[in-house]
């Protein structure tokens, strides 16, 4: 009997032992779970944004071609503020080569719906850097009612934005602020000459209309303006923070420009001395080692 009872109560032994220790390990492995912490994830490396790129594609507007800079009623993209040759444009200042490393695809008379038809002519010669100054026509309607919808104006904005990543997802973008157009406005209606094109030219009705009139609903237009000008220039920031190789420059839509910057033409696009400014701005954003927030 004794023999029997021995081998049986070993194996218990035993198996309360497995039982136990398989026990522990699952209270063991509990407990660290509980106790250890995650290690975190690393953070992907922002992409380094070079200072001193070596080809740059322009698009945008009558700003960006010179227009009424040289002579009435015509471009004049020599002086661009981004790829002009008879003025210390963004090119000159940047590469090497401006007259063949530079392009402009800019149109007079754009809006943000043509800038995805430009983005896409600009990608194929593979630029390391494009500017985009375009807003200022989405504000200038014949009425208020006729400005470009704030979600309209974002969509057009990120699908020019998706052909450039999805072709050339290293090249850099500088998003200039759309100008202060009220206060265009209150510096050019000091001209009389400049008040009568506005009228007889109908340029930017929507906020230049009735240059003097200051009754509470031309106010009240010109405000209207105001703010959408402010809305579209959210838009340009918070899509372009997105970006990791994008820079927006509010500096462009807080310069205090006066009348020497503007057309002697028409008292509206940027002069010679306009674009230079323009420019100037561009090239401290772009060349900052890191832009401040």
């Amino acid at each position: 009997m004794g023999r029997t009872r021995g081998p049986r109560r070993s194996a218990g032994i035993r198996a309360a032992a497995v039982a136990l220790g398989t026990i522990l390990l699952a209270t063991g492995c509990e407990g660290d779970a509980e106790n250890k912490t995650a290690p975190a994830a690393p953070s992907p490396t922002r992409p380094a944004w070079k200072t001193r790129p070596e080809s740059l594609a322009s698009l945008g507007d009558s700003i960006t071609r010179g227009f009424d800079a040289c002579s009435v009623l015509e471009d004049c993209p020599e002086v661009s503020w981004a790829t002009g040759t008879e003025v210390d444009s963004l090119a000159r200042r940047l590469l090497l080569s401006p007259q063949t490393s530079s392009w402009n695809y800019a149109k007079t008379g754009a809006r943000m719906a043509d800038l995805p038809g430009q983005m896409r002519a600009a990608v194929a010669h593979k630029p390391q850097l494009v500017t985009v100054l375009l807003g200022a026509n989405d504000a200038c309607r014949a009425d208020v009612a006729q400005m470009t919808p704030v979600d309209s104006f974002r969509a057009d904005l990120q699908s020019a934005l998706g052909t450039l990543r999805s072709s050339l997802p290293t090249s850099q973008v500088y998003v200039a602020g759309i100008p202060d157009l009220k206060r265009l406005w209150s510096e050019g209606r000091k001209n009389m000459l400049g008040k009568q094109i506005w009228k007889m030219a109908s340029i930017c009705p929507s906020m230049l209309r009735d240059a003097d009139a200051v009754d509470e609903a031309a106010e009240e237009r010109r405000a209207q303006v105001d703010k959408r000008v402010g809305e579209y220039n959210a838009v340009l920031k918070d899509v372009c923070a997105k970006d990791a190789l994008c820079r927006y420059d509010g500096a462009v839509n807080g310069y205090n420009f006066t009348g020497q910057e503007l057309s002697k033409w028409d008292w509206f696009h940027p002069s010679k001395k306009g674009q230079g400014e323009l420019a100037g701005l561009a090239y401290r954003t772009i060349t900052t080692e890191k832009p401040a927030a």
